[in-house]
């Protein structure tokens, strides 16, 4: 039997016909641009998360919220997408059979659970979803004095949950029906690098090499956003994709290997990474300014870095990882664009992080 091998054939075939049913089926201009992440955390870590992206992000603190089963902080930074910082204290976790693998240990809760996308007539979209079959973890969109919200079931690829999101009144105001803001004190530390982080570039989710495609898809299926490119790296068995909503939007990143998962040892990067913590968001980026200094004030600061800066302003590009976050797992990405710079990522940049991958 031939073994399996990605290459964008068939991913571009499919890529035409979303984009066909996208436009013959109403979809088209329904789902806009990011407007927030919802990261979910143990009980016990919820002002530990928070502190940590207060003092290694540019995010500020909005909000403290709590309702049915749910603790939730909501942090900010103007002109990017919010970051809601969750924990839950009861009911059922949809996405706990996707939190387990050979490393995740106690994390049980700990992901990026749900993308949550700005939605410009959500009745109509669930409409049109639900007959397509799109399972969503509500029957009907949750109505708030400031906005309606729905999401999907998990995704059987990603382990992600795509969130819909039509404002009515003030945007940002994420009070849910049910919940009240409580009194929780969160203070942002006064550090002059923190001024140069910025807003999040893009979020690069771990895929299955054989469900690359079908997450790829599935992702386009339920946005309006397009493939735009891949990044193949033979010699690490891994590919990096890109869909983007346009040039200056958030960016979507998948990250899969090229053939599928044989033994720890041939795999590669990434789909060792997958049977360390199954699929889930690996990295979320935030664009940089002033990067060198930034990276430095950083590790004064006490931030490990799995990689070292990588990249030039030649190029056209600088990048770096933090190492993995104790509390949510998850990578920090500070990355700047010199110039006119539009390739979005380089070959070799993509090598050297992906390598550092190896390191969690």
């Amino acid at each position: 039997m031939a073994v399996f091998q990605n290459d964008d054939k068939a991913l571009l075939q499919g890529v035409e016909r979303v984009m066909e049913n996208r436009t013959r089926s109403g979809l088209g201009g329904l789902v806009g641009g990011l407007e927030c992440v919802v990261v979910n955390v143990e009980p016990e870590s919820l002002s530990a998360a928070v502190n940590e992206y207060l003092r290694y992000t540019g995010l500020e603190f909005r909000t403290a919220l709590e309702g049915p089963g749910m603790r939730m902080v909501t942090l900010g930074i103007e002109g990017g997408a919010d970051f809601l910082v969750t924990c839950r204290t009861g009911g059922e976790n949809p996405f706990g059979p996707f939190n387990r693998g050979a490393k995740t240990g106690n994390f049980e809760n700990a992901r990026l659970e749900a993308f949550v996308y700005k939605c410009s007539d959500i009745d109509r979209y669930v409409d049109i979803q639900k007959k397509r079959g799109v399972r969503f973890l509500t029957d009907a969109p949750v109505r708030a004095v400031n906005f309606d919200f729905i999401q999907t079931a998990p995704s059987k690829f990603t382990g992600n949950s795509i969130g819909l999101l039509q404002w009515k009144v003030r945007e940002g105001d994420y009070l849910f029906p049910g919940f009240d803001q409580v009194e929780m004190c969160f203070e942002k530390p006064v550090l002059a690098h923190l001024e140069h982080i910025k807003e999040l570039d893009h979020v690069a989710t771990r895929v299955r090499a054989e469900e690359r495609d079908a997450a790829i898809l599935e992702f386009m299926e339920l946005t309006n956003y397009h493939f735009d490119f891949a990044v193949y790296v033979e010699s690490l068995n891994s590919i990096t994709s890109v869909a983007r909503l346009s040039k200056d939007d958030y960016a979507q990143v998948f990250t899969s290997g090229i053939s599928p998962f044989t033994t720890f040892e041939k795999s590669g990067p990434t789909e060792r990474f997958i049977h360390n913590y199954g699929t889930r968001a690996h990295h979320l980026a935030f664009t940089t300014e002033n990067i060198e200094e930034t990276v430095a004030a950083l590790q004064a600061d006490g931030m490990g870095f799995l990689s070292d800066l990588v990249g030039s302003e030649e190029e056209g590009l600088k990048q770096i990882f933090s190492n993995p976050s104790p509390t949510t797992l998850l990578v920090n990405e500070y990355i700047q664009r010199f110039g006119d710079f539009d390739g979005f990522f380089t070959r070799s940049n993509v090598t050297l992080l992906t390598e550092a991958t190896d390191k969690q």
